[in-house]
């Protein structure tokens, strides 16, 4: 079945585990049926049980275990929502929306060379996407300091190379400066992070004559497509809004880098 016909379903899911990995980060795995339709890339709308909340909060899937019927979420402490999150212990229960999002188009990719490029909260969803991917990996990660979380989980699918702002470990800097330094090549390039690290990587895939793929990051309220209050400027039309528009949540959040104005 195509990712995009896979119906989506609010569902109750049992938390099995979490732990604060760095400063503002948790690492949490939710059991629920939606881990046997996830892919890399896609997403959760998880539903804080504070009703003055009101929406969901996205959250991307780091991993999944579909035969366990778990979905591993890492994610940051940002406000009122997120705050209540890392608050849930084992047994505890969650409704979570899923799974959304179109996905990396991991077949693009295979057999050949790969740049994977995280940066920040951009990391995660890296993980699922280097276990699915068939393809000669290189792991490029940028962090802020030396709290490198999920490093080492990726480093069991590829070569991980880091760089952090403050250079405590690795390239002082980005993962730009990580291709640089390291001097790099690559066929595809597929990226979540900040929008200046995905800007960056659009000009340096266009620069290269690289496909390159970008998961956007952005706030949502729904979460399927229905406010238009996470668009993007796109190259086309959208069929929906029929303006050079697309949202995120329905047509994204990956996109081919040169389809998107970033």
């Amino acid at each position: 079945m195509d990712i995009q016909t896979i119906p989506r379903k609010k569902v109750t899911a049992a938390v099995v585990s979490q732990e604060r990995i760095a400063e503002q980060i948790y690492d949490l795995w939710i059991e629920t049926e939606l881990a046997r339709d996830a892919h890399a890339g896609q997403f959760v709308a998880v539903y804080p049980h504070n009703a003055a909340t009101l929406l969901p909060r996205p959250i991307s899937i780091c991993e999944t275990d579909a035969e366990a019927y778990r979905l591993r979420l890492v994610y940051r402490v940002a406000g009122r929502g997120t705050a209540e999150f890392s608050s849930y212990r084992a047994h505890d229960t969650v409704d979570v929306l899923g799974v959304l999002g179109n996905g990396f188009p991991t077949e693009r990719a295979a057999g050949k060379r790969v740049f994977l490029m995280g940066g920040g909260i951009g990391i995660p969803p890296m993980l699922q996407l280097a276990k699915e991917l068939d393809a000669q990996k290189q792991i490029l990660l940028g962090y802020r300091d030396q709290n490198l979380f999920l490093h080492e989980d990726l480093g069991r699918y590829g070569q991980v190379y880091i760089a952090t702002e403050d250079g405590s470990v690795g390239v002082r800097g980005n993962v730009m400066d990580i291709i640089r330094v390291n001097e790099l090549t690559a066929d595809v390039i597929m990226a979540c992070g900040p929008m200046p690290m995905l800007r960056a990587v659009k000009e340096y895939a266009a620069a290269q004559g690289m496909e390159a793929y970008i998961s956007l990051e952005e706030r949502m309220a729904c979460g399927v497509g229905a406010c238009l209050g996470c668009v993007c400027a796109t190259k086309d039309v959208d069929s929906h809004s029929h303006v050079h528009n697309a949202r995120i949540c329905t047509d994204g959040p990956v996109f081919e880098a040169g389809e998107v104005n970033i």
